[in-house]
């Protein structure tokens, strides 16, 4: 997939000071300075502006998802935009600091790791608005609304799903760092599998994480393809032939090593998450038999607007499948792997959580 169409401003360049103003671009140290991008059909002054985590714009997940939503709200707003991409976490209080200076007036940060840089910038600029993808905090900030996610939820019917087409009866996920925002979605994927054991009695098993100890596998970061490439290679070898990594960019590191395994004759599949990755990371799609999406665009669009229409305030926005916030995503290209019954079996489960008739249960899980 291409990049997101921006412009690319190197970590402390002054390019596009004509764009984004003096102020905005007068940055130190490593930071990224913040690229402009106006409605050409519109006089709004509003401005609404993004960070992203060391991940990045093209992630092919939730970096990316964010952005785009930022970028389609402003087509469909007529609103500014700016953005700052983080190479590492040393650069987030650089890049908010330029935010801050190119007065944007809402600021959305993307990321767990982000959360104490923003809570820094809110508390010094309580003038501003801001809006935190995956964090939630304790005591609440008066002008920070966190935007998180059960997905669990989804995550449940992927486990469900995995369980039902593995053909060697064991399934595999891994992280990249070991954060709520990354276990919610092993857990999820854990009692999926639980439950199709249940129902079926099967005794598919899970490789890679254990809800009970919440112990497994880890890459330690969301960047080195390298080693999420070795860790699923080690699930590979363990049994596992589909694979949910839960690891941001590390993601690609899986696909390759699934794609590597399938062109040597073995049937493998892919789970990916925070977006569809049929659509998001396509040189995948031959493998990819669903994921566990949350549905960031939407949600930054809502923010974004109802802080335009003087509507902000700090209450969390909890994505469920109730509301649409997370979703499992087509099979695609997959579909006949799966089959009818199962299929059936996960709109039931669906229709269950939405109704409360079932609770799927993370120690992540955001409070509603």
């Amino acid at each position: 997939m291409k990049k997101p169409l921006r412009a690319t401003l190197k970590r402390g360049s002054l390019a596009g000071v004509a764009t984004v103003g003096a102020a905005a671009l007068l940055l130190t140290g490593c930071g990224q300075a913040p690229d402009s991008n106006s409605s050409s059909n519109s006089a709004s002054n509003y401005v609404g502006c993004i960070v992203s985590d060391s991940g990045g714009f093209d992630d092919q997940s939730f970096n990316q998802s964010s952005y785009d939503g930022l970028k389609k709200t402003e087509k469909d707003l007529g609103i500014t935009t700016k953005s700052a991409e983080s190479k590492s976490n040393s650069d987030f209080e650089t890049n908010l600091n330029g935010m801050m200076s190119a007065n944007c007036n809402l600021t959305i940060t993307v990321g767990f790791l982000l959360g104490d840089a923003t809570k820094a910038a809110a508390q010094k600029n309580t003038d501003k608005h801001f809006a935190i993808i995956d964090y939630t905090y304790t005591d609440p900030i008066s002008n920070v609304k966190p935007v998180v996610y059960d997905t669990a939820q989804a995550a449940y019917l992927a486990g469900y799903t995995a369980a039902a087409t593995t053909k060697t009866g064991k399934v595999g996920t891994f992280g990249g760092i070991k954060i709520p925002t990354v276990t919610i979605f092993m857990d999820g994927f854990y009692d999926g599998v639980q439950a199709y054991n249940k129902a079926k009695g099967k005794s598919v098993q899970v490789i890679g994480w254990d809800k009970t100890t919440q112990d497994g596998s880890f890459t330690g970061d969301f960047e080195k393809q390298d080693t999420g490439k070795q860790v699923t290679k080690n699930l590979l070898d363990q049994g596992a032939d589909i694979v949910m990594p839960v690891a941001g960019p590390v993601g690609k590191g899986a696909g390759a090593a699934l794609k590597e395994a399938k062109a040597a004759g073995k049937d493998v599949k892919l789970i990916w998450v925070d977006s569809d990755g049929y659509l998001t990371a396509p040189e995948y799609k031959d493998l990819m038999l669903t994921s566990v999406v949350k549905q960031m665009g939407d949600a930054v669009e809502t923010v974004v607007k109802d802080d335009k229409d003087g509507k902000f305030t700090n209450a969390a926005y909890v994505g469920t499948l109730a509301n649409n916030g997370v979703a499992i995503a087509p099979f695609h290209d997959l579909d006949s792997a799966v089959s009818s019954d199962t299929k059936s079996e996960v709109n039931a489960l669906k229709a269950d959580i939405v109704s409360g008739k079932l609770v799927v249960q993370s120690a992540a899980s955001p409070k509603k």
